[in-house]
């Protein structure tokens, strides 16, 4: 049930990563807009950056999906990993920016992937016992 729930939760933050993506190299003003930045030439770079960014970030929830849908043994480091990067995102865009919305977003999907992946972990370990 857990490793179920993990890929679901990976598949749904996948989804969220790439369409940010996408719209980081394609409607960079309307990505900006979201963030309540202006598109200009001061932000155009900041946009591209952005978007390798949230590039190599899909990629990583790529990766953690496919190996948790493998059952291969790296899959926890990569789930640990993207989890807690989106807990401290949200944290850290909370406090620096006082937005809730990316503290909900980001921090609860960064948790559930963490606990998740620790609940598949420890069946793992107990059916290795008996």
């Amino acid at each position: 049930m857990a490793r179920t729930l993990l890929l679901v939760v990976l598949l749904i933050a996948l989804l969220i990563e790439v369409a940010l993506t996408g719209g980081a190299f394609f409607a960079p003003s309307f990505t900006l807009a979201q963030f309540g930045v202006k598109y200009g030439p001061e932000t155009r770079f900041l946009t591209y950056i952005l978007g390798w960014l949230l590039c190599f970030v899909s990629l990583a929830a790529l990766v953690a999906l496919v190996q948790v849908a493998q059952r291969q043994r790296g899959y926890a480091a990569w789930c640990y990993v993207l989890g807690m990067w989106w807990v401290g995102i949200g944290i850290g865009i909370y406090l620096a920016f006082g937005k809730p919305d990316n503290l909900l977003l980001d921090s609860v999907k960064g948790l559930l992937i963490v606990v998740l992946t620790w609940r598949c972990q420890a069946s793992r370990v107990m059916l290795r016992r008996y």
